[in-house]
């Protein structure tokens, strides 16, 4: 696992098992925008698995890296209930890798309901329970200050497109540019 002591998790709920089949063959998470948390923006998601696992409730078994976020609404993303009362309802997609199963599962012990916590590498590297994931004192306005500071930073425009170095010529051609270059030729270049 590549998760590192200074990763910023987002503990999620998992409603249904259907929801960890998703996440685990489709790749990626839904979050209601009206109940999202402030910052979507982290490294990794850890999936609460609530008493609809049977067994395996009552616990965090699964971890996954996040490689991206959009919003859409619940219709796009769950082509099957388009006529659900929620589906035109907007809801971040967040795209996650594949899932990883924890050595050990984080169990909830007195915690029975859990919808978001945000959490660091290390904390969820060593918890036992729940209770073991909460950051408190002084690390916690570190979390704070980690969370508001990848929050302004995931609002600024990015782009996945490769550097290109295109001969100008090639470009202005692409671009019909032709006469607006030779207005900004100088006269020595007019005259090669």
């Amino acid at each position: 696992m590549t998760l590192s002591p200074t990763s910023l998790i987002l503990v999620c709920l998992l409603p249904t098992p259907r929801d960890l089949e998703i996440a685990r063959l489709l790749g990626w998470y839904r979050i209601p925008l009206r109940t999202a948390p402030k910052v979507v923006a982290v490294d990794y998601l850890a999936f609460y698995q609530p008493s609809t696992f049977g067994d395996r409730g009552g616990q965090i078994e699964y971890v996954a890296e996040v490689r991206g976020h959009e919003l859409t609404t619940r219709g796009e993303l769950l082509k099957d209930e388009a006529d659900h009362p929620r589906a035109r309802e907007e809801y971040y997609k967040i795209q996650i890798g594949a899932l990883e199963k924890l050595k050990e599962p984080v169990k909830s012990e007195k915690w029975k309901r859990l919808t978001f916590l945000y959490t660091t590498g290390e904390y969820l590297l060593e918890a036992r329970t729940l209770n073991d994931l909460v950051v408190n004192g002084d690390e916690r306005q570190l979390l704070w200050h980690s969370l508001r500071e990848r929050a302004e930073n995931s609002q600024l425009y990015k782009t996945d497109l490769p550097e290109a170095d295109i001969p100008p010529e090639v470009l202005v051609a692409l671009l019909g540019i032709k006469e607006v270059e030779e207005e900004y030729l100088t006269g020595d270049e007019k005259n090669t």
